[in-house]
């Protein structure tokens, strides 16, 4: 049974072909800080424009229970319910701008990495998942420590960040205590929002990394091997011997037709035995002759064989023979540098009406 290629041997690049494959799959990079990241911004953008006045809102609210508790009776399980949800609606306000903010940022994270498409091999069930062997690998391969160390050093930092950030909190709380209320809450903001810019700074500098590493990591376990290069290209311009087998019908399929049309000609040059082009003109066909066929050494031979057979002409010019040959094609009128030297030709040809023809002319 073959085993999979280690990938010291996949030295290729990957091709054009399995980069598509790949996309088409679902198998995109994918850096899961760029989404936390992308949700600590939304909680600074939610502390920075929404949450000073929210919770001014949301202390007014409350403040009534205080300064009037009369206001709200208890007396029945039907009067708990109502102030439950009183509270409830206020707190849900306060916390719908956050939770609008999260899910746009979740959202535009994953709409940044990779365009969002509808892949179903992604969602079947795999009986490889159900395995011990591979849910152990997972956990615990170089894949799954490289994401555990990764982790400790994200925890690491952020709790060295969090320490620098908090150094100097404890000043402002103190000073913030001796304040009015709404000044001491304005304190407390203040606070949370460095805090949360340090960690989300932090952030950024991780989902960066993270983002250049697993697309790095995408390319490297997509890397090929030669003979997958090779298998791919055959595969996408077809086998080479069977390519050179139909190439060589067409050939030969080419010669048989341009062979059946030689007793149409009107006269061949050749040179003698090297060469054979072999022209036809009809005044009422075309302005200048045409090339019907042409041939070296044995197709030369047998254009020759033909046209003798058909009481053709055949003109010996070594010169005119050997231009000729490299400067014209099939099914097409000659060049007008031969227009001279062919019109020569055919005006012999025309002359000499007599049963010697198919006569070698030089």
């Amino acid at each position: 049974m073959s085993e999979k290629p280690d990938k010291e041997s996949k030295t290729e690049e990957a091709t054009e072909k399995k980069i598509r494959d790949s996309i088409e799959k679902g198998q995109l990079p994918f850096a899961k800080e760029v989404p936390v990241m992308a949700s600590f911004l939304a909680i600074l953008v939610f502390m920075v424009f929404f949450a000073e006045s929210g919770a001014v809102r949301l202390g007014n609210f409350l403040s009534i229970f205080l300064e009037r508790p009369e206001a709200w009776p208890l007396a029945t399980e039907h009067d708990a319910m109502l102030l439950y949800q009183l509270v409830f609606w206020e707190i849900a306000k306060l916390l719908a701008a956050l939770m609008a903010l999260l899910i746009f940022a979740g959202v535009a994270a994953s709409v940044f990495q990779n365009i969002p498409r509808l892949v179903l091999d992604r969602v079947q069930p795999k009986l490889s998942r159900l395995s011990l062997k591979e849910g152990w690998n997972r956990l615990f391969g170089a894949k799954g420590m490289a994401e555990f160390l990764k982790s400790l050093a994200k925890l690491c930092f952020a709790g060295l960040i969090l320490a620098l950030a908090m150094r100097g909190a404890k000043d402002h709380l103190l000073s913030g205590m001796i304040t009015q209320p709404e000044a001491f809450t304005s304190v407390i903001r203040s606070i949370a929002i460095d805090v949360v810019l340090a960690v989300t700074l932090l952030m950024v500098v991780i989902a960066v990394a993270d983002l250049l590493w697993s697309r790095f990591h995408w390319r490297q376990d997509l890397r090929m091997t030669r003979q997958e290069v090779k298998d791919e290209i055959k595969q996408s311009d077809g086998d080479p011997i069977m390519k050179a087998r139909m190439r060589s019908i067409a050939r030969d399929r080419a010669r048989h037709r341009m062979m059946a049309d030689v007793p149409r000609a009107t006269l061949v040059i050749a040179n003698p035995t090297h060469f054979s082009i072999a022209l036809r003109y009809a005044r009422e066909e075309t302005a200048a002759p045409v090339v019907i066929a042409k041939g070296q050494d044995l197709v030369a031979l047998k254009i020759r064989e033909i046209a003798e057979q058909h009481g053709i002409p055949i003109f010996e010019d070594v010169a005119l023979a050997r231009s000729m040959y490299n400067q014209v094609s099939v099914d097409s009128m000659i060049p007008p540098q031969f227009y001279q030297a062919v019109a020569e030709l055919v005006r012999i040809v025309y002359a000499d009406k007599t049963p010697s023809a198919g006569k070698v002319l030089t």
